[in-house]
C-alpha cells in the first residue's frame, strides 16, 4: 500500500523526460494550403537529416498526395458459453441486430459512433470485434468505454453467455498481427510522390530504376526471407515514434502502425513512390495532448483548429505523418543505393 500510495503522489506530479526535438520544414502536401513544418522527437540525429532531404525533394514536385482509405477504431470482447450451437447463433444475431448496438453505443459518449462488427468462434469461445468513429481522439478508452457498454448490453440480453474479458486480443492492439491490416485499425493511409529522373540524380544521387530495385530485392523479398507480417518496410517506425513522442501520442502503437508497405515502380522515366500504412492510431485530443508543448506543437500543425468537424483534426495529422513517413523512407532508400553512405552519414552525425 505504502508503494501504491508513492506511485499515486508521483503520477500527480511526474517528472519528465526531455527528448531532442527539431522541426522538419517545407513538407509539401498537395491539398495543404502552404508547406508544412512537422515536429520530430528523437535521439537518432541521422533521422532529422533524412526526412528533411526527402521533404525537400517533396517540394520540388508536385507535393505528396495522401488519401485516407479507413478511420477506425477498434476493440474486441470475449464470452463464453456451454453450447457451441448457442455461439453461433448468437454471433449471426449481433450481426444482423448492429442498428440496435449502435444506439447503445450513443449512450457512451458524445463521439462513438459503432461502425462494424466482426466475430469468431473458438470452441465455446465467441470473440466479437468492434469498429468505431473516435471523433478527433485516437479513442483507446472511447473504445473500450463503448465496448463494456455493449458487451454488458449482450450479456443481459443472451442469458447463456458469460464474460470472459473486455479485450480478447482479436483488435489488435499494440501486438503484431494480420487482422489489422485485413480489417483495418486506426487510420488507413496511403501517400504517393512522382519523382522525375533529374530531381532523384541531382537531390537523391540515383535514378528511379534503382530505388525500385532496391525496394523490390530489400523491402519485398527480404522481408519475405525474414517471415515479416503484412509488411515490407525499411524503417516506418523511425519516423512514427518521433511524430508520435512529438504529438503526444502513445508511442506502444508504432507496433501495429509499422506494418506498412513501401511501393516503386519507374513510369515514363519518372519515380512513382508510395507508402500505405493500414494502422496509423493517432489523435488530437485526450491523454497527452493537454500537456503544455504538446499542444503548441499541435497547433503549430494546424491540427488543432475548434471549428472543425470532429475527426477533421486527427486526419489532418494523419496526413502529415504519412508524408513524413514517405520522406524518410525515400531518403533511406536513396541512400542505400550507393555504397557507403548510410554508414558515412551516421558516422559524420553521431559521432565527434
Amino acid at each position: 500500500m505504502t508503494y501504491l500510495k508513492k506511485i499515486i503522489q508521483d503520477s500527480n506530479n511526474p517528472e519528465y523526460t526531455k527528448i531532442p526535438t527539431v522541426w522538419i520544414e517545407n513538407l509539401k502536401i498537395k491539398d495543404f494550403e502552404k508547406n508544412v513544418s512537422a515536429p520530430l522527437a528523437t535521439y537518432e540525429k541521422p533521422l532529422w537529416h533524412s526526412v528533411a532531404r526527402g521533404a525537400y525533394v517533396s517540394g520540388l514536385t508536385q507535393g505528396i498526395e495522401v488519401f485516407i482509405k479507413d478511420d477506425k477504431m477498434t476493440r474486441s470482447v470475449i464470452f463464453e458459453s456451454e453450447k457451441i450451437e448457442d455461439l453461433i447463433k448468437i454471433s449471426q444475431e449481433i450481426s444482423d441486430n448492429i442498428n440496435d448496438l449502435k444506439k447503445v453505443t450513443k449512450t457512451t459518449s458524445k463521439f462513438a459512433e459503432l461502425l462494424n462488427i466482426n466475430t469468431q468462434i473458438v470452441g465455446n469461445l465467441l470473440y466479437v470485434r468492434f469498429e468505431f468513429f473516435t471523433g478527433d481522439a485516437s479513442g483507446h478508452n472511447m473504445t473500450t468505454k463503448a465496448s463494456q457498454t455493449l458487451m454488458n448490453h449482450l450479456l443481459k440480453k443472451y442469458k447463456t453467455l458469460k464474460y470472459v474479458s473486455i479485450s480478447g486480443n482479436y483488435c489488435t492492439d499494440k501486438k503484431v498481427s494480420c487482422v489489422n491490416g485485413i480489417l483495418g485499425r486506426g487510420k488507413y493511409c496511403i501517400g504517393k510522390i512522382i519523382i522525375s529522373s533529374a530531381i532523384c540524380k541531382k537531390h537523391l544521387n540515383c535514378i528511379p530504376q534503382e530505388i525500385v530495385n532496391l525496394n523490390t530485392k530489400k523491402n519485398l523479398i527480404g522481408s519475405i526471407l525474414a517471415g515479416s507480417i503484412r509488411s515490407a518496410n525499411a524503417h516506418f517506425a523511425n519516423m512514427l515514434l518521433a511524430f508520435y513522442l512529438a504529438t503526444g501520442q502513445d508511442a506502444a502503437n508504432i507496433i501495429e502502425g509499422s506494418q506498412g508497405i513501401t511501393f516503386a515502380e519507374e513510369k515514363n522515366g519518372d519515380l512513382h513512390f508510395s507508402v500505405t500504412l493500414p494502422n496509423v492510431i493517432i489523435g488530437t485530443v485526450g491523454n497527452g495532448k493537454d500537456l503544455p508543448q504538446i499542444q503548441e506543437n499541435l497547433k503549430k500543425l494546424g491540427c488543432a483548429d475548434s471549428k472543425l468537424k470532429p475527426g477533421k483534426n486527427a486526419l489532418k495529422l494523419a496526413k502529415i505523418i504519412t508524408s513524413i513517413v514517405l520522406c524518410g523512407e525515400l531518403s533511406l532508400l536513396a541512400a542505400q543505393c550507393n555504397p557507403g553512405e548510410l554508414v558515412d552519414s551516421h558516422m559524420k552525425i553521431e559521432r565527434k
